[in-house]
C-alpha cells in the first residue's frame, strides 16, 4: 500500500470511528464533525454514505439555520 493510499486509508478508519458514537445523529451533524478533520465532500458522502451533493446540501442547511437564530435575535 503507497503512502498517499494508506493515509486515505487512516483518515476514513478515523472518520468511521469518529460516527460511531453518532450513529443517531443526522447527516448535518455528521458533517458538521467530519469537517473538523478537513476531509474532501467525496470521503465524507462515502463514510455517510450519501451522495456527494447531500453533503453540500447539509453544510448549507447548517448555514441557513445558524443565520436564521441570528435574526431572531
Amino acid at each position: 500500500m503507497s503512502d498517499v493510499s494508506g493515509a486515505k486509508a487512516t483518515r476514513l478508519m478515523l472518520a468511521y470511528l469518529c460516527l460511531a458514537k453518532e450513529a443517531e445523529a443526522g447527516l448535518v451533524r455528521k458533517v458538521q464533525i467530519l469537517d473538523r478533520f478537513d476531509l474532501p465532500d467525496e470521503e465524507i458522502a462515502q463514510v455517510c454514505g450519501v451522495a456527494v451533493q447531500s453533503v453540500r446540501n447539509a453544510r448549507l442547511a447548517k448555514r441557513s439555520a445558524g443565520a436564521r437564530k441570528k435574526k431572531k435575535a
